[in-house]
């Protein structure tokens, strides 16, 4: 089973690289584009299919080592294997 971590700095935080790259999209003639927020997207492949089961451990994992808590949120998305 593979699950799709979406790491985003919390709203509060100024986001620099969004920021630059918003400016850098309106330079380029996209004059419509308002704000952009820059992430992350993890992928992990667990030998499991069980998402009752792993849930607990992947939210560990983005606590303790994937994200930072003050200045990150994060998304969980389990995907079924094909």
């Amino acid at each position: 089973m593979k699950v799709k971590i979406e790491v985003m700095l919390r709203d509060a935080i100024l986001d620099p690289q969004g920021n630059t790259i918003k400016k850098s999209l309106n330079s380029l003639g996209f004059k419509n584009v308002k704000n952009v927020r820059q992430g992350k997207l993890i992928e992990v492949d667990l030998n499991s299919n069980s998402p009752i089961k792993e849930k607990k451990k992947i939210e560990k994992m983005c606590e303790d080592v994937l994200t930072n808590s003050l200045t990150e949120k994060y998304k969980i998305k389990f995907l079924k294997n094909k």
